[in-house]
């Protein structure tokens, strides 16, 4: 992730990218700007008519005149309040619409990603990319961009109208705009990089949190808990002095910008009184009118600087957010071809595939498997077995070689009908915070909970679903850690099962099963690998006995293949050894 500092108070390039997707509401977008104008044009009419009030009625003594001119002072300040009113509603919407469609363009994006992205990017930047950044952007919009423009029309139509009412007054207010400006010019710049440091502090600080709650049994089981708080706690104080930085600048900006303010009125008072009172060619309503269009026109300005913080602020967001949309990780499918309904032939043709470039995990693994085959892979930790099913579906690229289903290259099929055909079963079960029903289904409306529960009793597990509360829509929240791993192993044979697949893959799907829940899966595995291919990675041999094939593995080479019998007939084998190894240890235990 980004990190890096422009330099630069506004940026052309990611500021024109987000006012794209703002283009998409054209009449909101219009409704906005039309608003910002008109509250500008409100603002120096309200000026106006106090000068002539004071001058015309108040000092003449016109009672009637005053009344008319007061009650068309509050008609003013009603259309003022109306016209906020709609500026600010509007504005707020359309910051909340289009976060809504940046953060969907966004998901959107990472959820194609290919797998080793996720293994390089940490989880709770990437949440933050998702979330606070994005809220940022709304930011962007409803208090930065239009209020911006709209104290700009404001400043710039009393600029024009003080010139008009007595150029030397506006030009004595004036005086200090210059270092006004130039001290907000600095004042901008310095805050971006502060900010910059702000949101880098916060994605640590999501990320670190993230890991350490979903490792909490791990932080408890080594008693890491003092050891993880002071990790805490100085990435929490690297939060704060980055923040206060920002107050820091604040606070040496806002009295500044006080000061010149009230020089600039001080000035106004002094220059005025003097003429008012010498040769009358000053008269009192312009001395209070320039008096509180200095205001109007000082205290924007102080505002605008505020504003064009969280204008940066959205636009370091967005640029951390277009750097994540602009990563080109999406996992290639060039394929055109439907999946049909495999018969489940498979062949690895000199298969090479390393994860990181010059790494090689397979090295020339070739073999074949016959539609209907259960065929067995086994081999110490690292010898490849599990990447071979990652290839099968396409989590990755290979770097040469063939990989083939019914003959035809897997590249050649469409991505999302090759991994609707093949259903996998992993050792580490993964389930969503929801109920035990949408957890199998994952959202597809055309399994309904009657053909769930057939399903269930046909592998024989429904009476467990149905002792838990609220059965099939029981909620087994986060990674669903209110069931047992064996439980959990046991809900996605369901969801494999269900699926019907053409090949089903069970990777290590017995290694956290107790005995009773073994002779389920056991029974369920003949059922659904009948007639169908079937992929099984194993570290207990004792359950692969009756595959149809068993492919020994080790360091990414495959050095023997065949039946069990046929294997445990070679006394040097490397299958026969880690078999005696396993017969062994069992035994003894």
């Amino acid at each position: 992730m980004s990190s890096k500092v422009t330099g630069k108070a506004f940026d052309a390039k990611i500021f024109n990218r987000l006012l794209k997707y703002a283009l998409k509401y054209k009449w909101q977008f219009y409704i906005s700007g039309i608003s910002a104008i008109l509250l500008s044009v409100f603002a120096g009419a309200r000026s106006v008519l106090i000068i002539d009030s004071v001058d015309d009625y108040i000092a003449k003594k016109d009672l009637e005149g005053l009344l008319f001119y007061t009650v068309l002072l509050l008609l003013f300040l009603l259309g003022e309040v109306i016209l906020q009113l709609i500026f600010i509603y509007i504005a707020n919407w359309l910051g909340q619409n289009v976060i809504k469609d940046i953060r969907t363009k966004l998901f959107k994006h990472l959820v194609y990603f290919r797998t080793s992205y996720f293994h390089k990017n940490a989880v709770g930047k990437l949440v933050t990319r998702v979330v606070s950044d994005i809220e940022t952007i709304a930011a962007f919009f409803s208090q930065g961009l239009f209020m911006i423009v709209s104290d700009i029309l404001k400043m710039a139509v009393v600029a024009v109208i003080m010139l008009y009412q007595n150029w030397k007054l506006a030009l004595i207010t004036f005086l200090v705009l210059p270092i006004l400006i130039y001290a907000t010019k600095l004042f901008q710049i310095a805050i971006k990089s502060s900010f910059q440091e702000v949101r880098n502090q916060v994605s640590n600080l999501n990320s670190f949190v993230q890991e350490r709650v979903t490792g909490m049994k791990i932080v408890q089981l080594f008693n890491r808990e003092k050891i993880e708080y002071q990790k805490f706690y100085e990435i929490n104080n690297k939060h704060k002095k980055a923040y206060i930085k920002t107050v820091w600048y604040y606070s040496i900006f806002f009295p500044i910008s006080e000061i010149l303010t009230s020089i600039a009125i001080g000035l106004l008072v002094w220059y005025g009184g003097l003429k008012a009172a010498v040769d009358s060619t000053i008269t009192v309503g312009e001395i209070i009118g320039f008096i509180t269009m200095a205001q109007m026109l000082f205290r924007p300005l102080r505002q605008i600087a505020d504003k064009f913080n969280t204008l940066q602020m959205g636009m370091v967001a967005g640029d951390r957010i277009f750097e994540v949309m602009d990563t080109e990780e999406t996992q290639p499918d060039s394929g055109t071809k439907t999946a049909p309904n495999f018969r489940g032939d498979i062949a690895f043709e000199n298969v090479r595939f390393s994860y990181i470039q010059g790494e090689e995990v397979l090295k020339g693994v070739s073999f074949d498997v016959k539609a209907g085959e259960t065929i067995a892979i086994v081999g110490a930790t690292g010898a490849g077995k599990s990447t071979i099913i990652n290839l099968i579906n396409r989590f990755y690229e290979i770097d040469s070689g063939k990989i083939k289903v019914d003959r035809t290259n897997i590249t050649e099929y469409t991505m999302d009908s090759l991994r609707n055909q093949v259903s996998v079963v992993l050792q580490d079960v993964f389930l969503f915070s929801d109920t035990i029903y949408n957890n199998i289904v994952l959202g597809n409306k055309n399994i309904t909970l009657e053909e769930v529960q057939e399903a269930a009793k046909e592998i024989g597990i429904h009476d467990f679903i149905m002792s838990l509360p609220k059965n099939y829509h029981y909620n087994v929240k986060e990674r669903g850690v209110m069931l047992s791993a064996g439980q959990r192993q046991l809900i996605a044979f369901l969801r494999a099962y269900l699926s019907k697949p053409s090949i089903l893959i069970l990777d290590e799907a017995t290694s956290s099963i107790d005995s009773h829940s073994e002779k389920l899966l056991q029974k369920v595995t003949k059922k659904v690998t009948k007639n169908q291919t079937s992929i099984v990675i194993a570290h207990r041999l004792a359950t692969i006995k009756k595959a149809s094939k068993i492919i020994v593995m080790d360091k990414g080479n495959i050095v023997e293949q065949g039946s069990h019998k046929e294997l445990l007939k070679n006394p040097e084998g490397y299958y026969k050894t880690l078999y005696d190894m396993q017969f062994a240890n069992e035994k003894s235990a």
